[in-house]
């Protein structure tokens, strides 16, 4: 059996509307379309990654919330998704106020890193164990966003290729960097991955040449381009991969995949 252990990689960035869900949906699927077996743990309150893989309000009876409440384990709230071997942990608008719930227990910031341990233990000996997690969180800095960073070992950062790029960047990196020193010393960038490039715009391009010049090979090679049909896919509940796999977005993120790969593979050489 293949020892490999569970990854944990958040997608994260606290300025809004830079893709991170439409990044956490569709990486989730291209992993799991080469062969791994993977997990998105929906942390947002507004749920656009289960709305997005066709998980109804409905079937959402039992949540992340309940997760961070102690009141479900990781995988009694764990449901299938049309794609196989990836699967969901629904959110639900509860999760507005569990910061409120659970601001005086003395584990707060590390809920989710003990349901995450819990699930790892529980499917140690599953040849059908989960490979990788993705966490979608909220677009902020709140205790979600942190359980979230305290729980991981990498940060997938998504970047939209626009003028108020690398500002966000910077508090990002802050962020990570007082939660490894606070919270998580293992946590690092696993890459940032640019979103949204119109190769028309000339100020993508010099977006996507100033980042590079900041974060040198932290940067996927592989650009995420501007396409409709990725704007499309989540109002069917489904992933670009399954709703159109020829388009250009579901091509990129299937190099995403393989680029994100290719680093675990030297990180566990290292």
């Amino acid at each position: 059996m293949d020892e490999t252990p569970m990854r944990v990689l958040v997608v994260a960035n606290q300025k809004g509307g830079v893709g991170k869900t439409t990044t956490a949906i569709n990486l989730g699927t291209a992993l799991a379309a080469i062969g791994e077996r993977v997990l998105i743990v929906d942390l947002d309150p507004q749920g656009n990654a289960s709305t997005g893989l066709g998980i109804d309000q409905k079937s959402r009876a039992a949540s992340t919330y309940d997760v961070l409440l102690g009141e479900k384990s990781l995988a009694e709230v764990i449901l299938p998704t049309a794609v196989p071997r990836l699967c969901v942990a629904p959110s639900t608008l509860d999760l507005l106020g569990v910061g409120f719930e659970i601001s005086s227990d003395k584990d707060r910031t590390f809920k989710l890193r003990a349901a995450l341990q819990a699930l790892a233990q529980e499917q140690a000996t599953h040849e059908d164990r989960f490979t990788y997690v993705l966490i979608d969180c909220p677009p902020s800095l709140n205790l979600l966003t942190v359980n979230a960073l305290a729980a991981s070992d990498s940060v997938v950062v998504p970047l939209q290729c626009e003028f108020f790029a690398l500002e966000g960047l910077s508090q990002l990196l802050k962020t990570v960097d007082q939660v490894r020193r606070a919270l998580n010393p293992r946590l690092t960038i696993h890459g940032v991955v640019l979103t949204m490039f119109d190769p028309r715009n000339n100020l993508a391009m010099q977006v996507v040449e100033d980042v590079r010049a900041f974060m040198g090979e932290k940067v996927y090679q592989t650009i995420i381009p501007r396409n409709v049909r990725v704007s499309e896919a989540p109002s069917h509940g489904k992933p670009v991969l399954l709703y159109d796999l020829k388009c250009n977005g579901s091509q990129a993120y299937l190099r995403l995949a393989s680029e994100v790969i290719q680093r675990e593979r030297a990180l566990r050489a290292a």
